[in-house]
């Protein structure tokens, strides 16, 4: 099975650079250094899934020239993964309701945050059908391609990465639990947060995300999720184990599982 993987952004809750910033990161000239909100978008045969749903996912989907995708899958309910919800509307008008994946604790999140468009009655006009299904940590088959989610911890929440054949996506992620940990065995590629080299209440920093690598042994690593504090990306990607990189905005991998 072939496994393609666009990484459409990079970057923590407030982007790279952030607004008003003057650290030297925010101002490089590396395109590199440029990180949207973290999200991704997954292609198996004719088959695209998109991984969150975050305030820069019009830019996304317009720079990556997407205009169609098959389901939206959300890792968790923090804004910089579902703030761009009402920017479905263009996918909803083409191609109908939205084939939405999320656990409950997501529904009722977006219900109360988007509360215009959940109402049964005197909806407005024009919002985005999202037809929603839950999902905790069984496998997902979606038109015949199958998913698994994989429980994690965000420090106080918890949040969903997805394995589809030899490839997963892990973000937002501090801990993750053995009976978790087997359903990133045997991996081509893994992509997972690394925020920053200090520490850090609720996500992972390098340290510990190279140590997760050494764990779970993957052939290939991509760092996610990254603050500016990180540094410049030519500059740490110099300093990390063999087979680990940086992840960075637009790129492209594949995967022959």
């Amino acid at each position: 099975m072939k496994v393609k993987l666009t990484i459409l952004g990079t970057g923590t809750s407030q982007g790279i650079p952030v607004i008003g910033s003057d650290h030297p990161v925010c101002l490089s000239t590396d395109p590199r250094d440029t990180r949207l909100r973290v999200s991704a978008a997954i292609e198996v045969d004719d088959k695209r899934f998109i991984i969150d749903c975050g305030p820069d996912f019009r830019q996304q989907m317009l720079t990556n020239r997407i205009n169609h995708f098959d389901a939206l899958l959300f890792t968790h309910e923090h804004a910089d993964h579902t703030a761009g919800l009402d920017d479905l509307r263009p996918f909803f008008f083409r191609q109908g309701a939205i084939q939405c994946y999320m656990s409950q604790r997501v529904q009722e999140s977006l219900e109360d945050r988007f509360s215009y468009m959940f109402k049964e009655e005197d909806k407005y006009p024009g919002v985005a059908d999202l037809d929603i299904h839950l999902f905790d940590t069984d496998d997902l088959i979606i038109d015949g391609v199958i998913i698994k989610p994989i429980l994690a911890s965000h420090g106080f929440i918890p949040v969903h990465g997805f394995r589809i054949g030899d490839v997963a996506y892990m973000t937002d992620v501090k801990t993750i639990e053995a009976e978790e940990k087997e359903k990133l065995k045997n991996l081509d590629i893994l992509v997972i947060n690394a925020l920053r080299y200090e520490p850090h209440k609720t996500h992972l920093n390098v340290e510990e995300a190279l140590a997760l690598v050494e764990e779970l042994q993957p052939k290939r690593t991509y760092f996610t999720h990254i603050s500016f504090h990180l540094g410049f990306h030519a500059e740490v990607e110099k300093k990390l184990s063999e087979n680990v990189f940086l992840a960075y905005d637009t790129l492209q991998l594949t995967s022959h599982s």
